[in-house]
């Protein structure tokens, strides 16, 4: 999705109306929820984890607990990040169904970033990103997910940030997301890669 400027509503209803399965951008129902930090989600995510790997077998490259539930320590919103390498997300016959019959649903498709393809769980709330075998942009979260594990300064840096940008109003989830770059790029910028 090009340049984003989180303000912008408009470009965002254009953009999310092209990547939306259904052509139908999501707005939030309710304001960003930022939580402590809660010691169950290495357990959900484990949970969903074996969920993914019953539905994929040896389909799966790789999969990570990656965004901030994946941070001992770290608020979030209540929603868990994996990222999953296969080996070509464009062949979505090859795991799609599979992973709709464990429970998640296909909601996102962006070729041009990385071939990424979103899909939703529910109980525990996930966030499924789908890539190809090699994807330069999960070793990217991957790194950033290591620096915060190992940095407190930049831990709390981070969780400073998502609380000042919670508190505002969005009308996507995805601009909330876009405006915390500048301080995503600043922390990866001491990552050790």
């Amino acid at each position: 999705m090009g340049h984003r400027d989180p303000t912008d509503v408009a470009w965002y209803d254009e953009e999310l109306a092209k990547v939306a399965v259904d052509g139908a951008p999501r707005p939030l129902t309710a304001p960003i929820e930022i939580q402590e930090y809660d010691a169950s989600w290495p357990g959900l995510f484990a949970r969903e984890e074996a969920r993914i790997r019953a539905a994929l077998g040896d389909q799966i490259v790789r999969i990570e607990h990656v965004g901030s539930t994946s941070v001992p320590g770290l608020a979030a919103k209540p929603i868990l990040d994996i990222a999953l390498e296969v080996p070509d997300a464009t062949d979505e016959e090859a795991y799609v169904p599979a992973l709709e019959r464990a429970g998640y649903t296909l909601r996102i498709r962006e070729p041009e970033w990385f071939e990424h393809r979103g899909l939703r769980g529910r109980n525990p709330n996930v966030n499924l990103h789908v890539f190809s075998a090699g994807c330069e942009e999960v070793d990217r979260m991957v790194v950033f997910r290591n620096r915060l594990r190992a940095d407190r300064a930049d831990r709390e840096l981070y969780a400073a940030k998502k609380r000042e940008l919670a508190a505002r109003d969005w009308t996507y989830a995805q601009q909330y997301a876009d405006a915390k770059t500048e301080v995503v790029l600043e922390i990866l910028s001491r990552a050790e890669v």
